[in-house]
Order: C-alpha cells, then sequence, then structure tokens
C-alpha cells in the first residue's frame, strides 16, 4: 500500500467491466485476501493520531479533578477516575469521534455525522417503539435537538466536577449522583425519541456501566466487573457460529500489522480459488472465542495473584490484536477503553469481589445485561447487534439497496443531510474509474463474509428480471450513513423503518428502489430469515436460507439456494 494513495486492483477497466456483477467482484475478493482494502497508510496513522488524542484527553480530565495528581501510580485505581473514563468515552462516541468514523466507514467529508445531524432539525430519527406516547414521527424537533444539546452539556458537566460523594475504601469521592442520575434519564429519554442515538453512545456498554455509578465502594467495583464478563462472554458465545471464522480471515488479510502477502493467504483454504477461511483462520477464531468464554471468568474471581496478572496480560492481548487489525468500521477507541478497564477494575482493584457486596441486589444488573444478550442471540431480528453483543461476530442483521439513479436523486433533494450518497463521494475524491473499483471492493468485503453471498443472491431476486442494469447496489451501511448520520453494522437502522421514513419523503415509485434485508441467524436455528421490500408497494416475497449453503461458496458465487415461504405480484 502507498503512504498517501490506495492499493487498488489493477484490472482492464473495459473487460472488467463487461463481466457480470460476480465476475467483477472475483478479482477483487482475491486482492483483499491478499492486500485487503488497500487503505493508505497516511490514513491508518490518522486513527493512530486519534486514539493518542482520546488517551490524552483522558489522562487531562483526570487531572483536572481534585484529589488526582502527581504520577498515575499514585491514583489510577480510583473509582472516580473509572467513572470519568466511561462518562468521556459516551462523550466520545455520541459525537460521533469514535465507532463509525473516517473513510474506513466509508465517511469521506464530513468524516463523521452523528453530532452534524442531531443538533439539526428535521433529520431522520428513528423511535424503538412508536406506539409509546409522545415518541411517534420520524422527524427530528427542536425538542429532541434540545435533549441532544442537554445530554452533551450534562456529561460535561461531570466530566468537570470533583468528587464530593463519599465513597468508602478509597481516598477521592464520586461524581455526585444527581449528575449520574441526569445523564441516565437524558439518555433514557433520547434512546425511546431515537435508537440511533442511543446505539451510537453504545448505551449497552457506558449507559450501563454508568448505572454502577450510581452505587459506591465495592458495589461499584462489582458491578463494572460483572458487566465487562457480560460483554465478554456474550461477544464470546455469539461467536458460536460458522461465520467467525470469515470474519477473522478477512479482518487479518486487511490488517496493517500484517504485512506478508503469503502470510495473508495462509488464512484462506486455496488462495486465489478456494477463499474460504483456511486452518489458521479456523485457529485463530475459535482460540480467540475461547480466550473470550473461559478467561474473563479467571479474571473476575482471581483476587491479586499472578492468575490475575496472566489472565489481566490475555485479555489485553486480545485486545490490542483487534485495535491494530484497524477493522472497518474502526471500533478503535472501545477496544482501548476495554484495556483500560482491565487495568483498573480487574488488576488495581483485583482484592474486591462478590464477598465485599454490601446490597446483593446490584447483581440485578448484570443480570438484566445478560438476558438482553440472550434474547437478542436467540431473536436477532428483535434486538440490534450491539445491545446482543455480537460483535464482530460474521452475525448481522444486513440489507443491500438496490436504487435506480431517479431515487438516488430524491433521496439527495428530499432528506436533510450533511453528506452526500456514498456513490458520489466515492467518484469526487477518486474519480469515476477508480470510484467503481472502489465500490466492488466493497461489494467484495460484503461477499467475504458468509452473508454476502445471500445478498448478492438475493439482488437478482430483488430487481425486475432484465432491468438490473438500471439500479445501483449500495449496501445498507451507506444509505444508513447518508440518510442518519451514524452506522456501525447494525442492519436494524436500515430496515422498514428507515425505508418507510424515505418513502414519506421521497415519494418513490414502484421499482425505483428496491430492497434485501436478510436477518441475523438465530443461535438456536441453522437458518437465516429473508425479505425482499419495494420502497413504495411494500414486501413482496420472504423466505429462508441456509447457513450450510453459505459457508460453502466462494466470495464471488451469487446461487445461494432460497426457500421462498410468501411471495406476492411483483
Amino acid at each position: 500500500m502507498g503512504f498517501r494513495t490506495p492499493d487498488l486492483p489493477v484490472v482492464d477497466l473495459e473487460s472488467w467491466r463487461a463481466g457480470t456483477r460476480a465476475e467483477r467482484i472475483r478479482p477483487m475478493a482475491r486482492h483483499w485476501a491478499e492486500v485487503g482494502f488497500g487503505t493508505p497508510v497516511v490514513l491508518h496513522l490518522f486513527y493512530v493520531g486519534k486514539i493518542l488524542a482520546y488517551l490524552l484527553a483522558l489522562y487531562l480530565i483526570a487531572l483536572s479533578t481534585e484529589g488526582i495528581d502527581g504520577p498515575i501510580s499514585q491514583w489510577w485505581t480510583e473509582p472516580i477516575v473509572f467513572q470519568k473514563v466511561v462518562l468521556f468515552t459516551l462523550l466520545f462516541e455520541v459525537v460521533g469521534l469514535g465507532c463509525g468514523f473516517g473513510p474506513l466507514n466509508n465517511r469521506y467529508n464530513p468524516p463523521m455525522g452523528s453530532i452534524l445531524y442531531w443538533l439539526r432539525p428535521r433529520t431522520i430519527r428513528l423511535p424503538p417503539w412508536p406506539r409509546i406516547p409522545l415518541t411517534e414521527g420520524t422527524a427530528r424537533t427542536p425538542v429532541d435537538v434540545a435533549l441532544y444539546a442537554a445530554l452533551l452539556i450534562a456529561v460535561v458537566i461531570a466530566l468537570c466536577s470533583d468528587g464530593t460523594r463519599p465513597n468508602p475504601g478509597y481516598g477521592v469521592g464520586l461524581l455526585p449522583v444527581w449528575q449520574i442520575a441526569l445523564v441516565l434519564a437524558l439518555l433514557a429519554v433520547l434512546a425511546l425519541r431515537d435508537k440511533v442515538i442511543f446505539l451510537a453512545a453504545r448505551g449497552e456498554v457506558y449507559g450501563t456501566l454508568t448505572v454502577t455509578f450510581l452505587f459506591t465502594g465495592a458495589d461499584l467495583i462489582v458491578a463494572a466487573k460483572l458487566i465487562f464478563v457480560v460483554i465478554w462472554m456474550g461477544a464470546a458465545t455469539s461467536k458460536l457460529n460458522k461465520h467467525f471464522p470469515f470474519v477473522v480471515a478477512t479482518m487479518m488479510s486487511n490488517s496493517p500489522m500484517v504485512r506478508s502477502k503469503r502470510l495473508k493467504r495462509s488464512f484462506f483454504e486455496d488462495f486465489p480459488d478456494d477463499l474460504r477461511p483456511g486452518r489458521r483462520a479456523r485457529f485463530f477464531a475459535h482460540g480467540g472465542t475461547a480466550v473470550e468464554l473461559l478467561v474473563p471468568v479467571v479474571l473476575f474471581f482471581a483476587t491479586g495473584s499472578w492468575v490475575t496478572a496472566v489472565a489481566a496480560a490475555i485479555m489485553v492481548s486480545f485486545h490490542l490484536v483487534i485495535l491494530t487489525a484497524i477493522p472497518m468500521g474502526v471500533p478503535l477507541e472501545w477496544n482501548v477503553f476495554m484495556i483500560i478497564g482491565i487495568v483498573t477494575l480487574f488488576v488495581g482493584n483485583a482484592e474486591v469481589g462478590l464477598g465485599d457486596l454490601e446490597h446483593p441486589a446490584v447483581l440485578l444488573l448484570p443480570a438484566v445485561s445478560a438476558a438482553v444478550v440472550i434474547t437478542g442471540n436467540l431473536f436477532p431480528r428483535r434486538v440490534s447487534f450491539l445491545p446482543g453483543m455480537r460483535y464482530y461476530a460474521g452475525n448481522w442483521d444486513t440489507t443491500v439497496w438496490c436504487v435506480k439513479p431517479s431515487g438516488a436523486a430524491k433521496i439527495g433533494k428530499h432528506v436533510v443531510a450533511i453528506a452526500a450518497m456514498p456513490q458520489a463521494q466515492l467518484e469526487k475524491f477518486y474519480g469515476e474509474g477508480r470510484a467503481e473499483i472502489l465500490q466492488y471492493l466493497g461489494y467484495a468485503f460484503r461477499a467475504m463474509n458468509t452473508h454476502g453471498r445471500a445478498l448478492f443472491t438475493l439482488v437478482h431476486r430483488a430487481m425486475p428480471e432484465g432491468r438490473q442494469g438500471e439500479y445501483v447496489i449500495t449496501d445498507g451501511e451507506r444509505i444508513c450513513s447518508t440518510a442518519l448520520g451514524w452506522n456501525f453494522g447494525d442492519g436494524h437502522m436500515h430496515s422498514e423503518q428507515l425505508i418507510a421514513a424515505l418513502q414519506e419523503r421521497c415519494g418513490f415509485e414502484p421499482g425505483e428502489v428496491r430492497v434485501v434485508l436478510l436477518d441475523a441467524q438465530p443461535i438456536q436455528r441453522q437458518t437465516q430469515s429473508y425479505r425482499l421490500v419495494d420502497a413504495a408497494t411494500g414486501e413482496f416475497e420472504r423466505g429462508e436460507v441456509n447457513v450450510a449453503d453459505m459457508v460453502t461458496r466462494q466470495p464471488w458465487q451469487d446461487d445461494v439456494p432460497v426457500t421462498v415461504t410468501f411471495s406476492a405480484p411483483r
């Protein structure tokens, strides 16, 4: 890869364009297997600089607290420091600087949405349960803007505050209860008005941990530790599937730390003809799942001995592997945060355990969190992959949008947004020829994951026969980025609710926009459900695909068998 220019596949554009979609994806998938996305080095350095800025801000915020001064070794175990780390990371994420930021999430200009959207009336919001009074509608109002601004202000006030609440067993107090309660109340109300803001704030992590701040002493520490354990074990449980090895192979081939093309190719079964995950990818996938499932239990029950040191080192290494791979979607600060939590909670407060609890009722919080994870794995269509903690498991709700140029023009004209449609952004930055190659590299990334095989199979069923050339195939993530201002791998944000919101604004004609929606795999089944929806006329087909049929095919194959359970006239 170049320092400032991307390392793109070399193809003869004329002959390449003459091929079918599957034939055009094939060289892109091979390129991904031994190069990855070809991201310029300068972009990776940009993200490294962002991580360093995040850490510097945390350090300065900690030092601004009364009672916190001198070397880090004198105050790193203080719970108020952990409180501020959580709240600052929540702020970092909900402003739009964390997950989903920048070019590695297909955001070029501007590199973020979030705050640029959510402080602007008439942008689209998606209430999770619009039947709840005072939450209906999809247009952001001045009240929504005020609530979001109030959340930002409340978090900043807490970050600038000192520890005025007594904290037994520690030298520095905790943040006042009213500040914690205010942040939680605003986040809860915002969540009912717009689920996107709650998901962007990573409410399942930072919101839940903020609830633990209502406690003091050992209760706070134990509750926070258990939330970490639920996160790890929940994520590991969701990786007990056939999809995860595909994620590992795809992520490692894109890692800037893996420089050797030969090593990258070794993650696949038989490059270049068989790009299913090979033995090395399966070993990393299953080994990583075992680590994430078992080591946190050891870490929780260890009490400061060498066992704690070894378990902590393993978990820190686990997150460093993910962090240094700089994965698509860039959940970088989240991995840094998890490392900080390991050090402050499990090492710095290793001696604090279940036996120190004063109020056993605090155990209800991690129990509720675990119940959400279980529900999300059993009924993934009902629960986002974020609170369901299906992080990087390869098993997500996904969508592909088939949009005619006239439909894209209507979105650009009638939707209040900051960013242009993805294809227009790519063409502006890279020119038409290279933009098309980058578009197909995006298709290849989706196809390298198991669900891509099903999505590109279903695309043929979604568009009218003989008229597929009239449509531009766009990943739902990119539509979500333009319309909502934030995206992070969650198909729940670009499903029927967003389709209806866009239809309300744009008035698409029948056949102008068609969407393939593929649900994640429930943990108790070996099938995934799909729906085909016309934005103007509604759902016209639903059915299932077998996971076994997806994992045995190559990224460029779009012939997955489909079982149709409902079909309406088109």
